[in-house]
């Protein structure tokens, strides 16, 4: 299941809720009708939207089955998921966040930097927040630094200019 948006708090009385986003497709994942999926009570729970309208940004959403502001209060912090199957193809060189988490990430010498926790950032300046075994590096996720992404054999390699693996030493 690949992470689309998270429930940041309710919106309004009438059930609703404001929604960060981790999509760059906010209007095919966030439409009237359009399913995405919760752990709720420790199990996968379907959620049809209902209502969808952008509000600085963010998209503002209406759920079947959630009529209240005390309804959509108990919703805030929820991740929102779909399967990764109805994920559209990327271009080449383009990678979704949740497939560059978990990649090994090695200089081009073969020295292991450590394992990819989670990428931040925008998509003009994306970066890698990399578990090392010092503590945690921030790599720029840009095609000088990471010269090779394998997202099948999940590793990335790195060719960092001189001092940016030691920043956080």
């Amino acid at each position: 299941m690949a992470l689309v948006g998270r429930i940041a708090r309710a919106h309004g009385i009438r059930g609703q809720v404001i929604v960060n986003l981790d999509t760059d497709f906010p209007e095919e994942r966030f439409r009237p009708g359009a399913q995405v999926f919760a752990m709720r009570a420790g199990a996968l729970t379907a959620m049809t939207l209902t209502t969808v309208r952008f509000q600085g940004g963010r998209p503002v959403i209406g759920f079947e089955g959630v009529e209240t502001m005390n309804d959509a209060e108990r919703l805030a912090g929820l991740e929102l998921r779909i399967p990764a199957a109805a994920l559209a193809a990327l271009p080449p060189g383009v990678f979704y966040q949740h497939d560059l988490v978990g990649c090994r990430v090695e200089t081009a010498a073969g020295a292991v930097v450590g394992v990819v926790e989670r990428v931040e950032g925008t998509p003009e300046a994306t970066r890698l927040v990399v578990a090392g075994a010092a503590g945690e590096v921030l790599i720029p996720l840009a095609v000088q630094i990471c010269t090779t992404i394998d997202v099948a054999g999940r590793r990335i390699v790195v060719d960092p200019p001189v001092g940016l693996l030691d920043l956080n030493a």
